[in-house]
């Protein structure tokens, strides 16, 4: 491996002193000071000196003499000299004037045919690829006997065709050279190697430079498959001609000659970057530090390719020593020298670095290119450096260019990344319209948005205008992409016709994304459909393809649809992976069907597939709902050996499977080691609180239930139950609502389990039987906002009076659409946590609305009467609707005597309304509740008494009556205990409500 400063002096000499600019100073590293061996100076600047060769220069001032000049009359032409004929052809500008002036030439008096003519034509044709008209020049030029192209036309056309993306048909050319006994050159040959080289033939380009620098001309090692020719390739012309025996290898006996040394610098430069990128840099280095014995001096080439490879190898401070060898000499880089040292720095992550030599490229008096441009906004983009990469583009707008077209999506991907859609769009506006812009561009751009979820964005890209383009079958794939990542399923339908009436077919990339997109949505007939589509377009769909519509399948349990695919996998010579297997094994296990599992386990074994951990696991899941302890013991003791040991899904089907028999010592074992290693899950902790329940250790269950509720690991319904169940079991209720509140907390649902536990709970603290009849009722029938009042009496009755009532809060907005139950629930919320005028305004709003409060209803109405005081207008009110419900009411007490110790409301709550109304009645001049009241000037006093007065108006006893009972106690009046016979009847009072009425003023 080559040192910084082993390669900086293989770089530049420093014998003498040599100028250096001011700017070229400012780019030195500190490596540029290292003392360096003797190299040739830098060569001098181009000038007009330099000879070139003869070429007519245009005489007309305007585009009418140019083009005299290209077109000469047949007389004019007779008196140009051969060399001139030659300049004229390759200054043509279109294939097909060069090819008609060529027949001019060839009918010209005295005209002999020329290899150099016809080289320039067959350059000119290669160039513009027109390969039928390349062949009859071909052949009328064997025809006419002129002699075999020249070096100059071989290498032009084989370079012509690798450009043009036929790399194979171009060293046909190799072949035909030495059969026709021309040697190559330097170019020649340099074309030769730099066109293997980039086929990545490094070896075969090394040998044949190395032939020709011992004086021999080779091609047997260049092992050419003609069967992988295209048979309508341009230059099949020639290997039919090889084969017949048009050309024979008589004149390849003569090309042998002795040893050459190359004098040009663009092959030393080709043969840098072949020992480069064959990993050869050594022989790179040896080749560079070879140049100057041979007279031949480095240019900027030589140094960007030697920059280029150290800087791909990831010898940084190589490359930053050879960067500063070339400004010492005085080479001055170019725009490419300052891409290359941008893509090192990029590759290092250092941004300082590209912009500090981004910026130089400006100092240095040179313009940048597209590759400049698309280098720092790349690296700009991806560090989401916005304020910077605006700045470029600013740059860019200014200088007179646009954007680069492979920029737009990395700027347009910042932007998206970042949120900033307002500054996407208008930079999508101003830079990414008209008819520049390539298919792909826009797919990459809407793949950006598809990949935030943003489908509507994409959608708008995917209906954007584009002039004359078309849109391409990767933006319909990308839109499919981003539809299904949104699950939009309903979008995909409108799409399909979109492409359908644009005249694109579905390609094989487009079913493959409806079938994975319809099979993770859960619509396994579209999938099944789908695939069938896809086998009628000519498609043959891969695994990977079946595997997913076989998924869907099985996971919808059409267990025997999934297994016709696969045996049609099977028929179609498709062979199914782990994946397909694994899916089926797991869906036998599911279900509980051992021998199907097994069978196709056995299936994938004698195929070659060994089984995975998950296949085991899923063989495990089988043997457990079998009972096969032993055998899923066996299976489990052999994932163990493993590399990462059996998964969390294998472990807790063995603590079920063991858990299930009873085996407590086995699942303590395995639960204590996935705790030992944080592997335990939620599914873990439940299935040791199931074990320990089951088996009456309420105590132990309910310890694993409070780990499992700190362990941060309840992330689910089931599992909150789980822990809930425990709670239910020993009457903790206080847990049960902490719990309720922490699902809510973490936006999970209760489910029909979670309140059935509620409800159990409510039954085992003695909360009255009618009140949870009544919520159950309400939640049964799903009326409105009946599952938040039931969560909020809970948190009621466990004491947690702020949850209850901000729940309460939430659902009672607006009250008109409220379930009765649920009014009545938020009245008690109201009226326990002291919120009287908010449980005061409820109540009128039922009463308006016609909803019936409940009995525990009016006892906290009366509760806030007596501990928080009520000005007496408000009583008023209360008690006339009061006397409005009184039929119903006599009913409740007539028929039920002990109402009040059977009020549906929690103990604590009962005690304080019977303690209330007791010494209410007692004595109202002395009780407490009476004094709490407020008395407003001019208005009646309402205590005891006149409760008792109103409810003896309900049964219309006389007033004699009424002040007999009011020195007994509550619970010992005698009009409770009468029944529906003793009463006398509404009509035995007639008349004496006058002189009775209650709420006098």
């Amino acid at each position: 491996m080559l040192t910084p400063t082993t390669a900086a002096a293989a770089a530049v000499a420093v014998s003498g002193e040599l100028s250096i600019s001011a700017t070229q100073s400012r780019l030195l590293p500190s490596a540029s000071r290292v003392h360096l061996p003797h190299l040739l100076p830098a060569p001098p600047a181009l000038s007009s000196s330099r000879s070139h060769p003869s070429v007519p220069t245009p005489t007309g001032g305007g585009g009418a003499g140019e083009a005299a000049d290209l077109d000469p009359s047949d007389e004019h032409l007779a008196t140009m000299s051969p060399r001139e004929q030659t300049a004229l052809l390759s200054r043509q500008r279109h294939w097909r004037r060069a090819r008609d002036l060529l027949d001019r030439m060839r009918a010209l008096p005295g005209y002999a045919p020329s290899a150099i003519h016809y080289g320039v034509v067959l350059r000119h044709l290669a160039r513009a690829r027109r390969w039928g008209e390349l062949r009859r020049v071909w052949a009328r030029m064997a025809r006419e006997g002129a002699p075999p192209p020249t070096n100059q036309a071989y290498a032009a056309l084989a370079d012509a065709l690798a450009k043009a993306g036929h790399a194979r048909d171009s060293l046909l050319l190799l072949r035909h050279m030495r059969a026709r006994g021309v040697a190559p050159d330097e170019v020649s040959m340099s074309t030769f190697v730099r066109i293997l080289k980039d086929v990545g033939r490094y070896s075969d380009a090394a040998t044949l430079f190395d032939n020709w620098c011992n004086g021999r001309f080779e091609v047997g090692f260049i092992d050419l498959d003609y069967s992988a020719l295209d048979s309508g390739g341009p230059m099949q012309f020639l290997l039919e001609e090889m084969c017949h025996g048009n050309v024979d290898d008589a004149g390849a006996s003569g090309i042998q000659g002795v040893a050459r040394i190359p004098k040009l610098a663009v092959t030393y430069n080709t043969m840098i970057d072949l020992y480069g990128k064959a990993g050869k840099l050594k022989d790179a280095m040896d080749m560079f530090m070879g140049m100057p014995d041979y007279g031949v001096a480095a240019d900027t080439c030589t140094f960007n390719t030697l920059i280029n490879i150290f800087g791909s190898c990831g010898n940084v401070k190589e490359a930053e020593a050879l960067f500063a060898s070339m400004i010492v000499r005085g080479t001055n880089p170019d725009v490419k020298t300052f891409n290359v040292m941008m893509t090192l720095f990029a590759s290092k992550g250092d941004v300082e670095g590209v912009l500090k030599h981004y910026y130089h490229i400006g100092k240095m008096g040179l313009s940048a290119d597209t590759v400049s441009y698309g280098i720092v906004l790349r690296v700009l983009c991806e560090r989401k450096m916005v304020h910077e990469a605006e700045d470029v583009i600013v740059g860019i707008m200014r200088s007179g260019t646009c954007v680069p077209e492979q920029s737009l999506p990395v700027v347009m991907k910042m932007y998206i990344d970042q949120g900033l859609l307002d500054k996407a769009n208008a930079f999508f506006d101003r830079h990414c319209r008209g008819d520049e812009v390539s298919s792909k561009t826009f797919a990459a751009i809407m793949d950006a948005f598809a990949e935030r979820g943003l489908w509507e964005e994409a959608e708008h890209v995917f209906y954007s205008h584009r002039g004359v383009r078309r849109r391409g079958i990767v933006e319909y794939n990308v839109m499919v992409k981003a539809y299904g990542a949104a699950k939009r399923y309903d979008r995909v339908s409108p799409l399909l016709e979109h492409m359908n009436e644009s005249g694109i077919s579905p390609d094989e990339c487009t079913f493959n994304s409806l079938i994975q997109m319809f099979a993770t949505g859960g619509y396994p007939q579209r999938a099944k459909k789908l695939l069938g589509k896809m086998k009628y377009a000519g498609f043959k769909p891969k695994c990977e393809t079946y595997a997913a519509a076989i998924t869907t399948l099985s996971r919808n349990y059409l267990v025997s649809e999934a297994i016709y695919l696969y045996n049609e996998m099977k028929a179609s010579g498709v062979e199914p992976n782990v994946v397909v297997y694994g899916v089926l094994i797991d869906t036998f296990a599911e279900t509980g069907q051992l021998e199907e599992a097994l069978h196709y386990n056995n299936l994938m074994e004698e195929s070659g597939i060994a089984p995975n951990q998950i296949v085991l696991t899923s063989l495990i899941k089988a043997y457990s709902k079998a009972n096969c302890w032993k055998e899923a013991q066996d299976l489990y003791s052999r994932m163990k050996n493993m590399d990462g040991g059996p998964d969390i899904v294998a472990s807790n089907s063995m603590l079920n499977l063991y858990a299930n028999l009873g085996m407590v010592t086995k699942v303590k074992e395995i639960f204590d080691c996935l705790r030992r290693n944080n592997q335990a899950d939620d599914v873990s902790y439940t299935s040791m609180i199931s074990l320990y329940k089951n088996m009456g250790l309420l105590n132990e269950s309910v310890r694993v239930a409070h780990d499992l509720q700190n362990s941060g690991l309840l992330s689910d319904c089931a599992s909150y139950n789980a822990v809930m169940a425990c709670f239910v079991a020993k009457g903790k209720l206080r847990e049960c609502a902490e719990l309720v509140q922490q699902m809510q907390e973490g936006n999970i649902l209760p489910d029909a389990s979670t309140f059935g536990m509620i409800f159990s709970i409510m039954k085992k603290i003695q909360i009255a039987p009618e009140e949870v009849s009544q919520l159950q009722s309400a939640y049964n029938d799903n009326r409105s906002s009946s599952s938040q009042a039931v969560i909020a009496f809970l948190f009621l009755i466990a004491g947690m009076h702020a949850a209850a009532l901000n729940i309460c809060e939430k659902y009672m907005k607006p009250v008109l659409t409220i379930d009765q139950c649920a009014c009545n629930v938020a009245f008690k919320v109201y009226a326990s946590c002291g919120e009287v005028d908010k449980a005061f305004s409820l109540f009128m709003q039922m009463h308006e609305l016609g909803l019936k409060p409940d009995t525990a209803t009016y006892i906290h109405l009366t509760t806030c009467y007596g501990e928080y005081g009520m000005p007496g207008g408000k009583m008023k009110a209360i008690f006339l609707l009061i006397s409005q419900l009184r039929n119903e009411m006599l009913i409740q007490f007539t028929q039920s005597p002990d109402m009040l110790t059977r009020m549906p409301m929690a103990p604590c709550e009962m005690q304080s309304v019977d303690s209330c109304l007791m010494e209410t009645a007692s004595d109202p001049s002395t009780s407490s509740s009476y004094r709490k009241a407020t008395k407003h000037p001019g208005e009646h006093d309402f205590g005891g008494a006149d409760i008792l007065e109103c409810n003896a108006q309900l049964l219309e006893l006389s007033q004699e009556e009424l002040h007999n009972k009011i020195s007994v106690p509550i619970w010992k009046l005698e009009y409770m205990n009468l029944n529906k016979d003793q009463h006398p009847g509404p009509g035995a009072y007639k008349g004496r409500n006058e002189e009775h009425k209650c709420c006098q003023y």
